[in-house]
């Protein structure tokens, strides 16, 4: 008994003792971050993922002799990744509040702030809280602003992070946008924007911290380096460093040193060949290695399909009845969020070519249906009559008439794919769209990159397009006239 008992309380105390260096036992922290969200999380000129809270991150790695890899993941997916074990720890303007203390792991704050109301220069309608009753307000839905917000009586439109909500402020979209002071007082000094103003305080502060699991056991680690970092002057530091002041002080002032920004045509050239390259390394090849994977999955499904065999084509039409039933974005999400609650675990890439390899094979089954029985019953009777089996028959006669009445609306499907490719971007896979984002969220710029990433997809499609016809007309050459 005496043994039992001192084997029970080593085993309950091993884990209390492992968790004290959880991190440091791994030799890497996986930080998730946006790295759109400027000036705390986003790309500088040269491309680099910088920003307040990456550097803290960094900070903490350096503290803990880690390792740290961040994985860039767009804010409303940010927790459902945590989950998923994407990665272990959330840098990201992680407000703590009493029903995320409830469900994750929240570290000691690393930033305050103050919530602030701003609206366009010339507003005098808003002056408190209260005056937000009726307006229209632009926040991230998932935020603690979006609830404040919404607690007021304003119509909250949802956006990906601050940079969209001042950009619809500006254009008369909105009226008004609820944040954090130190993005708004970053905002002004870097831009000298002067048709927006800070009408109002909301009185409530915010706190900032690291969010990982809950009972991940990386707080003690995590809070410990925060407060290295703080008694050594590492946080002021970084503070002064993208916001102008101590976050654990008074917020920076408007009118500080201003950065002059880059003009758009200049900011476009800085970044032709930055959103060429990730259309050559990743768009391209997403759309091809899908459209390929889809087509073989397509004709299977079609076959499967026009069989006899009942329980077969039952289960065709149930699958084209799934994809098309459902938005690829979900199934995208399926595949990468989801998946992981049951043990299987994949990444960006083949988890975007898996979701759109099924959605093309989905949709493109029906083409190519359509396409076999548009070929007369006769050339089956006749390839039958020279001694074809079914398989050779479809082989060496059908599928090649098939596949000419097949191009066009196949090739509409391969365009609308290209197009697709850029909601890979919500699942971690930094492709032209994800690339033309990391560029405009810190510059505000968003007509000068978005419409160069749509230039980019036009030309790309053009191209296909081009190959389209020649492809018809080469198949063309065999039909008798």
């Amino acid at each position: 008994m005496l043994l039992a008992a001192v084997l029970g309380a080593a085993a309950c105390g091993a884990p209390d003792s492992n968790r004290a260096d959880r991190i440091q036992s791994a030799g890497v922290l996986r930080v998730g971050t946006e790295g759109v969200y400027a000036p705390f999380s986003y790309h500088d000129q040269s491309g680099q993922l910088v920003g307040y809270d990456v550097d803290v991150a960094k900070a903490v790695g350096d503290k803990l002799g880690v390792q740290v890899e961040f994985v860039e993941t767009p804010w409303d997916s940010m927790f459902a990744a945590l989950e998923a074990n994407r990665f272990d720890i959330v840098a990201n303007q992680v407000t703590i509040n009493d029903e995320r203390k409830a469900k994750y792991d929240l570290s000691d704050p690393y930033a305050i702030g103050q919530g602030v109301i701003v609206t366009r220069a010339d507003d005098p309608s808003i002056t408190s809280l209260a005056d937000l009753k009726g307006k229209v307000a632009a926040e991230n839905p998932t935020s603690n602003w979006a609830e404040l917000a919404r607690a007021n009586g304003a119509r909250v439109e949802s956006v990906d992070g601050f940079a969209q909500a001042i950009k619809l402020l500006n254009q008369g979209r909105v009226d008004v946008v609820v944040n954090d002071s130190i993005a708004v007082y970053q905002y002004l000094a870097e831009t000298g924007d002067n048709t927006v103003k800070i009408a109002a305080e909301t009185q409530e502060k915010s706190e900032q911290g690291f969010a990982a699991r809950k009972d991940s056991g990386l707080l003690p680690e995590l809070n410990q380096a925060l407060k290295d970092l703080s008694n050594d002057g590492t946080l002021a530091t970084i503070s002064n460093k993208y916001l102008k002041a101590n976050v654990s002080g008074a917020p920076a002032q408007a009118g500080q040193e201003q950065v002059q920004p880059r003009s758009a045509w200049k900011l476009i050239a800085d970044n032709l060949w930055p959103l060429a390259k990730a259309a050559i390394t990743v768009t391209i090849p997403l759309t091809i290695i899908s459209f390929i994977v889809g087509l073989v999955i397509a004709l299977g499904v079609a076959l499967a399909r026009l069989s006899k065999n009942r329980a077969l084509s039952s289960v065709a039409r149930f699958f084209i009845s799934l994809i098309r039933g459902t938005p690829l974005l979900v199934q995208l999400f399926i595949v990468f969020f989801a998946l992981p609650e049951f043990g299987i675990r994949i990444d960006p890439f083949p988890a975007a070519i898996i979701a759109f390899s099924l959605n093309v094979g989905g949709y493109a089954a029906e083409i190519i249906r359509s396409s076999i029985q548009s070929i007369p019953k006769g050339q089956w009777e006749a390839a039958e009559t020279i001694g074809f089996n079914y398989v050779g028959a479809l082989r060496r006669i059908i599928l090649p008439q098939a596949t000419r009445v097949a191009v066009p609306p196949l090739s509409n499907t391969l365009i609308s794919l290209v197009k697709d490719t850029s909601l890979a971007s919500t699942i971690l896979v930094t492709e032209l769209f994800r690339t033309a984002q990391n560029v405009a969220a810190p510059t505000f710029e968003f007509f000068a990159l978005y419409g160069t990433a749509a230039v980019y997809y036009w030309v790309i499609c053009l191209l296909l397009s081009f190959g389209q016809s020649r492809l018809e007309n080469r198949l063309e050459r065999y039909v008798a006239r």
